[in-house]
Parts: C-alpha cells; structure tokens; sequence
C-alpha cells in the first residue's frame, strides 16, 4: 500500500497533463474545422499571386455567412475530385455575367456566361496553366471552403519569402 501512495502524486500529475494536452488539442481541432486553416499551396495555378509552397491562412466565417465575393482568393473542395482541394479567384457570384478566353493557348476565343444561382465562377491567376471553371463550368457555392486572408505566412513564420 505504501508504494501505492508514492506513485499517486505522479499518476495525478500525468493525468492533469494528459487533460490539458486533450483540451489544447481539442481546441485546435474547433479553431481549424470551424474558423481558420493554415494551407500550403502547390502547384502553378495562381502564379504570380501564389508561389507554389506557399503557406497562407484562412478564415471559414466568411464562406459559411455567404459572403465571398469576386476577386476572394478561396479554398475551394475540388469538383473533378473531391480528395481534393484546390486554390482559385472567384471571377463571379450568382447572377454576374463572366467572359473566358476558351483556351488561351490557342486561341483568344471568349464566351460568356451567366453564373448560376447558388454557383461561383472560379479561376486561376495563370490562366495559361489552371483548370477551373473555363473547364467544369461554375461550381457550387457549397464547394467554397474558405477564403484566403493572410496571403504570405512564410515571412511571418519563418522569416524567408
């Protein structure tokens, strides 16, 4: 029985610690599903806003009150495969009318469109080597997850652009 009430002072102060660490870990989980996200990027889509590994934040408040608008930059749950997401400009909300180029490396063909309701129109910044919209065509609104506020943590965070 004596040795038992030798460990209960660090049986005590483990399961504190455990507790903390549960509730430190829990509030990450809520802050990251329900407000902010930290993203890395890849890939050449939104160059030259974006560099491919670029780390940003964003915020999910805005895309849930439904409030993103034209020129957001947005997070956005792929279409073509929802494993996925993917960075874009929404180019147009519900009921704006957007001109394209088809296929700008072939041609300069426009079209224009009408976003749908309950749609956005999402493109990227280097419309030479992006698929979005011009592909797929608009894409939900139930698709946007967040909007990107803080364009360039890598600075901030590890003091190299």
């Amino acid at each position: 029985m004596g040795k038992l009430l030798e460990w209960m002072p660090i049986v005590k102060d483990a399961l504190h610690k455990t507790a903390v660490a549960a509730n430190i870990l829990c509030l990450l989980h809520v802050t990251n599903v329900h407000l902010f996200s930290v993203v890395k990027l890849v890939g050449p889509s939104m160059l030259p806003a974006f560099n491919n590994g670029n780390f940003v934040l964003s915020e999910r408040i805005t895309s849930r009150s439904g409030k993103v608008r034209s020129g957001d930059a947005v997070i956005i749950r792929s279409p073509e495969d929802p494993t996925k997401v993917v960075c874009k400009r929404v180019k147009g909300v519900e009921g704006d009318v957007v001109s394209y180029v088809v296929d700008p490396n072939k041609s300069d063909e426009q079209k224009t469109v009408e976003v749908p309701k309950g749609h956005v129109w999402i493109e990227g910044d280097n419309i030479n080597n992006s698929r979005d919209s011009r592909q797929f065509g608009a894409v939900p609104y139930a698709l946007v997850e967040s909007r990107i506020f803080i364009v360039d943590l890598n600075e901030i965070l590890f003091g190299w652009v």
